[in-house]
C-alpha cells in the first residue's frame, strides 16, 4: 500500500475509530498558548516551561513543594455557617456543598505546621478554588488559630495569599475578618516572631487591604495581579488614566510595596534563608 493510499484511508477514519488523547496528559498556556506535558508543568514547578507562567496550585502543593517531609494540618475542625440565611441565584449552603464536592480542602484556607531543614513554620496557604479563595469568618478564625500556634511552638508565620476578596454570602462578618487578622498580627509581633506575606494570583479586596500587605517581608510571584478594587472601579473614582500594568507584582515591587519577587523553584530555598536571617535561637 502506497504512502498516499494510507493517508487517504487514515483521513477517512470514521470518529467513533479514533483514538482520543487522554485527559490530563497536556496542558496549554493560558499565557503563551503553547502546549506541554503535565508532567513537564509539574517538573517545573507548576510553570509553564516555555514562559515560565506560573499557574495556580493549591495549598497541598505548596505544602509538599516548602516543607521537608511531613507536615500536620491545624485547625480543620472550623467549618463556614450560613449565619446569615444567605441565598441568590443559590443558597450559601449549596455553594459550599459544591465547594466541598470539587475541592479536597474544607475551606479557602489551609493551615499546616512542617520544618525546613531544622526550622519549623506555620504556613495559612488559600485556595482560589474554594469560593475564589473569598475570605469568610473560618478564613479569618484560621489565620488567627495559625498565629496562636506560631506563637506556642515559637515559630514564623507565613501566608500565602491567592483571593478574590471578601466572601459577600457573608456580608459583614466578612469585613470584620480584615479588623480581626490585622489586629491579631500584633500579637505576631509582640512575641517577636516574623510574618512573611506571599502574594500569588490574585491577590485582591480584603485580603490585599489587610493581612496580605503587613508582612514583615512582603514577596510575590511573577507577574501576579495585586490589588484592591479592579482598574475600572479605580478609573471612575480617581477620573484618571492607570498605567499599564500598575497591577502586577513588578509595578508594585517598583513603587515600594513589596521586598522582592520570588520565583517558584527558589521558593523553598528563599523560605530557607529567611528563617535563618529571622532566627532568634
Amino acid at each position: 500500500m502506497s504512502w498516499f493510499k494510507r493517508l487517504k484511508e487514515g483521513i477517512q477514519t470514521a470518529t467513533r475509530n479514533k483514538k482520543e488523547a487522554p485527559e490530563g496528559l497536556w496542558y496549554k498556556c493560558v499565557r503563551c498558548k503553547e502546549t506541554s506535558t503535565v508532567k513537564e508543568l509539574r517538573e517545573n514547578f507548576h510553570k509553564c516551561p516555555k514562559c515560565n507562567d506560573h499557574t495556580r496550585i493549591g495549598s497541598d502543593t505548596y505544602f509538599e513543594m516548602i516543607f521537608d517531609g511531613d507536615y500536620q494540618l491545624l485547625h480543620e475542625e472550623l467549618k463556614s455557617k450560613d449565619a446569615l440565611s444567605f441565598q441568590d441565584i443559590k443558597s450559601y449552603p449549596q455553594r459550599l456543598e459544591e465547594a466541598y464536592k470539587k475541592n479536597s480542602v474544607s475551606d479557602a484556607i489551609t493551615v499546616a505546621l512542617g520544618q525546613i531543614d531544622e526550622n519549623k513554620l506555620v504556613i495559612a496557604c488559600m485556595d482560589f478554588s474554594f469560593i475564589g479563595g473569598s475570605m469568610g469568618s473560618v478564613v479569618g478564625e484560621r489565620i488567627s488559630r495559625a498565629i496562636d500556634s506560631a506563637i506556642s511552638v515559637n515559630c514564623p508565620l507565613l501566608i500565602i495569599s491567592k483571593s478574590g476578596g471578601a466572601r459577600m454570602m457573608e456580608s459583614a462578618y466578612s469585613l470584620m475578618q480584615m479588623a480581626k487578622t490585622s489586629a491579631k498580627l500584633t500579637l505576631l509581633a509582640r512575641a517577636g516572631l516574623p510574618f512573611f506575606s506571599l502574594m500569588t494570583d490574585p491577590t485582591t479586596g480584603g485580603v490585599t487591604a489587610s493581612f496580605a500587605m503587613l508582612g514583615d517581608i512582603n514577596m510575590a510571584e511573577p507577574e501576579c495581579l495585586i490589588g484592591f478594587a479592579g482598574p475600572r472601579v479605580i478609573k471612575e473614582t480617581i477620573k484618571r488614566e492607570l498605567p499599564e500594568g500598575f497591577q502586577t507584582a513588578e509595578f508594585l515591587l517598583e513603587k515600594g510595596f513589596l521586598d522582592f519577587i520570588v520565583d517558584r523553584k527558589l521558593l523553598k530555598e528563599t523560605m530557607r534563608d529567611l528563617l535563618i536571617l529571622f532566627s532568634n535561637k
